[in-house]
């Protein structure tokens, strides 16, 4: 980096600290776009970090970024004293003109298992292409650790996805290999993955849970014998195909990687009726139940990863009656192995967020959990990579906080990073990510979207408990509330409209919040017994 560029940076950074002087460490904004919010740059010589103060008793802490410009501003201030009496209160705070919202303890819902995102080999490409150790290790820190989102969880293909430079699965050759004699993980695990993966273990403070998903097996287990398109699992490699996963979870365990779960395939309707062009795996609901019913669930919990948890559907909310109700329904022997429904992101505006409540109506011990979501999916809508996007933001917040409203334990994003194109991606299917990789190799902007996911991931850890929230007043605002396992009261606010306040109550506290336009504020005091 030539002495000019370095200065610029150095003057560029005092002015920033100067207007952000309350701030941690702020972040470095630039505007691609005025019609856009900023992104926040990171080089190696400056990345922006994120601190969560812990509360003391008596205070709140508040945290806001919003399309204005604001990136995890923090302001702390006094709770008030405030004897709760629900009737009452609703009498006399119904004639405020902003929301109050009462949060009840004492009614506890799912329990959270985590946030993260997903290590592709094009995320972890994208990673390596970075110009040093020092700008690398700034973004697994900005997802991991203390100083960043505190994500404790990651998805991983198990093979190629879309989102490699060829389409490959393992044990390509020989065809007709039902012993699996040469499978091996690809170079792309070694060169890319498993180097992201450990990296972002050793920076985050705690475990790290990883979910693997396939796209698809190889071709010759496959009926077009094609790694894309309109296909089914032929009958006579269900024991290899289930033998497949079980190789994987050696493998990587092996390199030190365990594996958390397993989902039964991703996006299995991709191969049913379309000609998908990446890679996929068609199921008939049927063929999945019996396959995990008498293969992938007996293989493994046999194996030494009988505790690796299997979760079914992984794909859009509206296939869960058919890849979990029905599922079970026509081989009952499939709950003895399913642990959990993963659900992705997309079209969700076009379907009730009662759909995730199915799996748990009759069957309380599953669990629900959003494992992929992305911006830029919609196809012929550009541009893909929309640097500086709040309404991308927004997207996330919005599905976040319905999801969790609706039990979800936890959301993994997609690509933890891309290029300016939105790739690699060996289709063309091109999306955006929170971070994106400049050109340049020499920086990556942390984009509107990066600091939402913030606003949950870095405040409600593991083990944390949805807690009910009662509106009060006829006005309201989108909003999800949770007590800690650091035994604090963690409440997420989006406002979509013009600046208000927010009265936050509980048993005998009442936090008046102020929230900025078009802004997402997250607000932390210590939860006192009533």
């Amino acid at each position: 980096m030539g002495i000019q560029r370095k200065v610029i940076i150095l003057l560029t950074l005092v002015v920033q600290l100067s207007i952000h002087c309350t701030a941690d460490k702020p972040c470095w904004s630039q505007t691609f776009d005025q019609n856009k919010s900023t992104v926040c740059l990171c080089t190696s010589e400056y990345c922006d970090e994120l601190i969560r103060d812990e509360p003391s008793l008596g205070n709140y802490v508040a945290y806001t970024s919003s399309e204005d410009g604001l990136r995890f501003q923090k302001s702390t201030k006094s709770l008030q004293t405030f004897n709760f009496d629900s009737q009452a209160a609703t009498c006399t705070l119904s004639n405020y003109c902003y929301p109050a919202l009462y949060l009840n303890t004492s009614r506890l819902y799912q329990k959270v298992e985590g946030f993260g995102g997903a290590v592709t080999d094009a995320a972890a490409i994208n990673w390596l292409s970075l110009e040093n150790d020092t700008l690398r290790q700034h973004l697994i820190d900005a997802y991991f650790s203390k100083q960043g989102l505190e994500y404790n969880m990651i998805r991983v293909p198990i093979g190629g996805s879309d989102f490699s430079t060829h389409p490959y699965a393992y044990n390509e050759y020989p065809e007709d290999d039902v012993q699996l004699s040469n499978y091996t993980l690809a170079p792309e695990d070694y060169e890319y993955k498993l180097p992201m993966i450990k990296a972002a273990m050793e920076a985050a403070p705690g475990c790290v849970h990883v979910v693997a998903s396939p796209w698809s097996p190889p071709a010759w287990m496959k009926t077009n014998n094609n790694l894309t398109g309109i296909s089914r699992l032929k009958k006579e490699y269900y024991q290899t195909y289930a033998d497949y996963y079980l190789k994987f979870l050696q493998l990587y365990a092996k390199e030190g990687v365990q594996v958390w779960a397993v989902t039964t395939t991703n996006e299995p309707t991709n191969a049913v009726l379309s000609d998908t062009p990446f890679n996929t795996l068609g199921w008939t609901v049927v063929d999945q139940a019996d396959w995990i019913a008498n293969n992938l669930g007996p293989t493994l919990r046999k194996s030494q990863f009988n505790t690796t948890l299997i979760l079914a559907v992984d794909d859009n909310r509206d296939k869960i009656i058919d890849y979990f109700n029905i599922l079970v329904y026509a081989n009952p022997l499939t709950l003895q192995y399913i642990d959990g429904v993963a659900v992705h992101f997309y079209y969700n505006k076009f379907v009730p967020p009662e759909m995730l409540t199915f799996p748990l109506k009759n069957h309380p011990d599953i669990f629900v959990i959003s494992t992929e979501a992305c911006a830029g999916f919609v196809p012929n809508e550009y541009p893909k990579v929309d640097l500086g996007s709040w309404s991308n933001a927004q997207l996330y917040i919005r599905d976040i906080i319905e999801d969790l409203n609706y039990n979800v334990t936890g959301w993994i994003d997609w690509n933890l990073c891309l290029d300016q194109q939105g790739g690699p991606n060996w289709a063309n299917n091109f999306v955006d990510s929170p971070i994106i990789i400049a050109d340049d190799k020499q920086q990556f902007f942390k984009q509107p979207m990066y600091y939402a996911l913030a606003h949950f991931s870095k405040f409600i850890p593991r083990g944390s408990r949805r807690i009910h929230v009662q509106s009060l007043c006829k006005k309201n605002i989108e909003n999800v509330s949770f007590l800690t396992s650091y035994n604090t009261i963690v409440t997420v606010l989006h406002n979509s409209g013009e600046a208000t306040m927010v009265d936050l109550v509980t048993c005998h506290r009442l936090a008046s919040v102020e929230v900025g336009r078009n802004s997402i504020t997250t607000v932390e005091f210590v939860n006192e017994s009533c």
